[in-house]
């Protein structure tokens, strides 16, 4: 038996996007499938009621020192416990200094990397020096492509075997094909899709090129574009996203563009389930969770050419350059007019999501 400490601060926050979504599941399963090792989830706060309960062998501890946590409130934490774990797992970027224990830490992508231009210059500090530290000090990583562990190799100097390719998962309790016409139809008149309409989930930032992704629409009649991601609220923000938010109108098709905000999951399969596809045109992802939650729904896909989407889509989608518009939009056309294409990419994308598992 190990004894693991799990740096859970993202996992403890409302409307959970990206790495504190990953670390919400991960400590879930952890609870759930793993008897075996003694887990300390570490958090700043009192533990959300949606995470798992305490057990023998698995518990929650509340740091003293809620910022600067990998500066001083974890190393504290473990500098004055009686019992020292044999391993700290972070499901973030960032492992805790100043201490001999081994540490583990998850590293999504290097986008700051090759889009430097495209982060608030506070985070990219962060994420720069930070991750490089984790990167160079971490006993072990965890990646969650193959296309990451080999941006990573390229642009640090480490070991391969340093690194542990670990695809995500999707919420097996809510993402399904759904039929229930009824329900479908209720949330589309609550978030005004209309009945025609391609989705995009995602947060609202310049990497995911939605400006190219809403200037494809200009000339695509009878359709509208959901975008479902939030600016601002609780946990995880947008950024630099004036231009984005600005852009429908000053293109004239506002009526074409809806922005939903943040959409809890409970809400989120039915409008995913009553989308003709969904699109991610990103610029780069380590790999796209949303992509297989609309895989797993049978709803057909489009994505980009490059990064990881490849790799994790495979021949169950339609792929485009990002940065064409013109790529962009033949893609929606065909997708929303071929109906044994949308049939046959439906059945693809159920059968390659069965892939991915938080197992």
């Amino acid at each position: 038996m190990k004894k693991i400490w799990v740096d859970g601060t993202e996992a403890n926050v409302n409307q959970r996007l990206g790495s504190g979504a990953v670390a919400f599941e991960l400590i879930k399963n952890f609870e759930k499938l793993d008897k075996k090792n003694d887990y300390t989830v570490l958090l700043p706060g009192k533990p959300m009621e949606d995470l798992p309960r305490e057990r023998s062998g698995f518990r929650y501890k509340i740091i003293r020192i809620k910022k600067l946590k990998t500066l001083v409130g974890i190393p504290l934490e473990h500098f004055f416990s009686k019992e020292k774990p044999d391993v700290i797992f972070s499901p973030t970027h960032y492992i805790p200094r100043y201490i001999n224990t081994k540490r583990v830490a998850t590293i999504f992508d290097l986008s700051y990397l090759h889009f430097p231009q495209m982060f608030k210059k506070s985070d990219l500090y962060k994420l720069t020096r930070w991750s490089e530290y984790s990167i160079e000090n971490a006993s072990h990583l965890v990646t969650i492509s193959n296309f990451s562990k080999k941006d990573l190799l390229k642009n640090y100097r480490i070991p391969k075997d340093k690194i542990t390719v670990a695809y995500p998962g999707f919420d097996e309790d809510f993402y399904k094909p759904i039929n229930d016409k009824e329900a479908i139809d209720n949330i589309k008149r609550k978030y005004r899709s209309g009945d025609n309409y391609i989705i995009y989930i995602g947060t609202i930032q310049p990497r995911k090129n939605l400006l190219r992704l809403i200037e494809a629409f200009v000339k695509i009649d009878n359709l509208k574009l959901i975008i479902v991601g939030k600016t601002t609220g609780e946990g995880k923000e947008g950024w630099i996203y004036k231009d984005i938010l600005e852009l429908p109108e000053k293109l004239g098709i506002s009526e074409k563009i809806e922005f939903t905000g943040y959409v809890e999951k409970d809400e989120l399969v039915y409008l995913l389930n009553g989308a003709k596809a969904f699109i991610l045109p990103s610029l780069w992802e380590g790999f796209g969770i949303p992509v297989v939650e609309a895989m797993v729904c049978g709803v057909p896909v489009i994505v980009s050419n490059v990064s990881s989407l490849p790799e994790i889509v495979g021949d169950a989608g339609l792929l485009v350059n990002p940065k064409s518009v013109d790529q962009i939009e033949q893609a929606i056309r065909t997708i929303s007019t071929d109906k044994k294409l949308h049939e046959k990419l439906s059945k693809k994308g159920i059968e390659r999501a069965k892939r991915y598992s938080w197992k």
